[in-house]
């Protein structure tokens, strides 16, 4: 890269004829010292990521100073724009705007980055530090969670106060985003980005940092697209910032494109920000290695020099400029004041609204909300995914905050809300369209799906619910361990869940997946083995209000007659006896469509004078954690021979059912025939079964 001039800008000058209203040589000083910090904290730690904190600080300063509508007092604000940090590596661009705007993090915070138990971890994390939104660092993530969170804008909108103005309802905000190369690289982010052209997501804006560096150096070695033609032809406003001469950011010109940006209420905007990494280092800047590494003393300390600062300093910060930047929570407190006022006329004028407001802001439910849920008689089959879509849609009557979709599988899924419209803007010309619809078409976009699902779920008012087949949960999982590790109730209903898909052959029969699910730490992954089941599973989902996913069949399966079984409200413990015998020789552990086998299995051992104990599993995480007086009672130790029966690998049986165990597993991928062929064909059948069982037995 050619040598670039410093600016008197990076020395702590500024040009009053052109800065952003109010802006003083105070707020240039404070860019300056918050350059500084982030080459500070990454050489304290001796690891990081320095040169993007460092290029982008103007930036950000501009927003969280300027722009951004948020009450540090308050980081939960009903009221508040949302800000995520897509390029999460880059977290001091967020921690030193945290720092500035009094969210609670101080200078000891920045000294102790990317160190045991600090506020400020090497990628920011939710609910760990105030004024966090959501946890990012996997890229693409935070940009496609971030649609998630614009279309939850429009549709709370729409639950609460859809009469209003455009732009002048208390819940109207917006959804500001910085992201980096390496987001737009990812398919996740081109993903949700086409469906946030499609949905119009006004409120959405994105300021991309097009330095043009990675780990492996100049992005053009893989990335040479034409990015903002690429985003308005997904339908976005674009606006294309240069950077100045010598490199910097023009700040007068990115408030230009941020005032624009607010004013755009049509398409989601990307204000496309070209910025030189790590500017003004002398030697480093614009090249890879300040992307994930300390830039080194003599470096930090030649960029003090050319910031105007003291070299001999560290973690330098004059009271005047803190002083100075903190004056934020004032403007904060102001435009909350501005708010308060507004929702308290709001609360006059609609009771009955804001009655279902506090009830959904607390995650309560309503009296008697599970009255009306189906209840399924035997004597009949009945696929899993067809009983998931009465619940749904028994729960969407009582629950007007419930909303979801699928991936272009809502038949299939049964993931539709009866009589409920299309979640599209007004100027679509589909049939059924309404901006605040309740059923979301994600389009072919599995992975965006389960990151708009995570953004919709972290703003906080609404439940939402997404639908797949469940092999294609393997294009969900980076969302889904967000959501997990965030510790957020999103809902992830994934059907066709077996071999029982049948025809259309292995590429669409999860083998590995149910192991590969619940190996997510966090994550309840249940599999209901008849249609009350499945309805128990959805109450305690909806009770339990945590990072949840539902396996369910194609196929019909057998209603259980409850008179001869166990009552499917030991679903809520995670596994129970469904049917017991006289001194068991043996327990037979079966979720999903494999539980109806193990009752044929079971009466088959009877003929025979073989008594065995049936066991219904639908979600181990849940049976984890009962006291072991409960689990010892379903599975005791006297009963030595454990066979657990599930149509896919074994991987995670063994330590249920024990050294000895016998494990009735898929161990190879399926193949294309009819579902009754290919479960006698692999084993699972009640004569295969019980033939293993009984050579066990000797």
């Amino acid at each position: 890269m050619e040598d670039l001039v410093v600016s008197s800008k990076a020395r702590g000058e500024y040009d009053p004829m052109r800065a952003p209203k109010g802006w003083s040589e105070l707020d240039e000083r404070a860019i300056a010292y918050a350059r500084a910090l982030a080459a500070d904290a990454v050489q304290n730690v001796g690891n990081g990521h320095p040169g993007t904190a460092m290029s982008l600080a103007p930036a950000a300063y501009l927003l969280f100073q300027h722009h951004l509508v948020h009450d540090p007092t308050d980081p939960s604000w009903l009221g508040r724009d949302r800000f995520i940090l897509s390029c999460g590596h880059s977290s001091l661009t967020l921690y030193t705007q945290l720092f500035y705007s009094g969210y609670g993090l101080e200078m000891a915070d920045l000294r102790s980055f990317r160190t045991w138990g600090s506020l400020t971890p090497g990628h920011p994390e939710f609910a760990h530090t105030a004024g966090v939104e959501m946890t990012t660092g996997p890229l693409g993530q935070g940009l496609a969670t971030a649609v998630g969170m614009a279309m939850a804008t429009r549709f709370e909108r729409g639950l609460f106060d859809p009469e209003s103005t455009q732009g002048a309802s208390i819940f109207d905000h917006n959804i500001w985003v910085i992201c980096s190369d390496g987001d737009l690289q990812e398919g996740v982010s081109a993903e949700a980005s086409s469906l946030a052209g499609t949905q119009q997501l006004g409120n959405l804006k994105v300021i991309y940092d097009d330095n043009q560096i990675s780990i492996e150096g100049d992005t053009h070695n893989s990335f040479t697209e034409d990015v903002a033609m690429r985003y308005r032809a997904y339908g976005w406003h674009v606006i294309d910032l240069p950077a100045t001469r010598d490199g910097n950011i023009d700040i007068a010109a990115l408030n230009e494109a941020m005032e624009g940006a607010k004013s755009q209420r049509e398409r989601p905007t990307l204000i496309r920000l070209k910025t030189v990494i790590a500017w003004p280092a002398p030697k480093l800047r614009g090249t890879g290695k300040s992307h994930g590494s300390a830039l080194g003393d003599d470096e930090v300390a030649a960029t003090k020099l050319v910031l105007g600062l003291d070299p001999s300093e560290r973690f330098a910060m004059p009271t005047d400029v803190l002083a100075h930047v903190r004056k934020v929570k004032e403007r904060g407190a102001l435009a909350r004041s501005q708010w308060e006022h507004k929702f308290t006329l709001w609360k006059q004028n609609n009771p009955s609204t804001a009655i279902l407001l506090q009830r959904v802001r607390t995650r309560s439910l309503p009296d008697n909300w599970d009255r009306d849920l189906p209840s399924f008689a035997p004597g009949k089959d009945i696929a899993t995914r067809a009983a998931s879509g009465d619940v749904i849609n028994a729960l969407a009557r009582v629950l007007p905050e419930l909303w979801g979709g699928s991936a272009d599988l809502a038949g299939s899924n049964n993931t539709s809300i009866e009589g409920a419209r299309s979640f599209l803007p007004g100027t679509s010309s589909i049939a059924g369209a309404d901006p605040y619809g309740r059923v979301i078409h994600f389009g072919i976009r599995e992975h965006a799906m389960g990151s708009i699902l995570n953004g919709i779920t972290l703003h906080g008012l609404t439940r939402v619910f997404g639908g797949t087949f469940a092999v294609f949960s393997d294009y969900m999982r980076p969302a889904v361990r967000l959501a997990a590790l965030m510790k957020i109730p999103a809902t992830y209903i994934w059907t066709h869940d077996s071999i029982g898909v049948g025809e259309d052959g292995p590429t669409h029969q999860p083998i590995e997946h149910f192991a590969a699910l619940r190996a997510i730490p966090g994550l309840d992954v249940i599999r209901p083995g008849d249609a009350n089941e499945v309805v128990v599973a959805w109450t305690e989902m909806i009770i339990r209000d945590r990072t949840a996913s539902i396996l369910l069949s194609r196929q019909g399966l057998p209603v259980l007659d409850r008179g001869s079984c166990a009552s499917a409200s030991g679903v809520a413990r995670g596994a129970y006896v469904i049917k017991d015998a006289d001194n068991p020789m043996a327990i037979l552990i079966a979720t999903g469509s494999e539980l109806s086998l193990a009752l044929d299995v079971q009466d088959a051992l009877a003929t025979e004078a073989i008594n065995v104990r049936v066991v219904s599993a639908p979600c181990l995480e849940w049976f984890a954690e009962q006291d072991e007086t409960y689990k010892n009672s379903v599975l005791p130790a006297s009963i030595p021979l454990k066979v657990s029966i599930e149509a896919g690998i074994a991987q995670g049986w063994r330590e249920i059912v024990g050294d000895g165990g016998l494990c009735i597993s898929l161990e190879h991928y399926g193949a294309s025939a009819d579902a009754k062929r290919l479960f006698t064909e692999f084993g699972f059948s009640v004569d295969a079964i019980t033939a293993r069982i009984k050579a066990a037995l000797a």
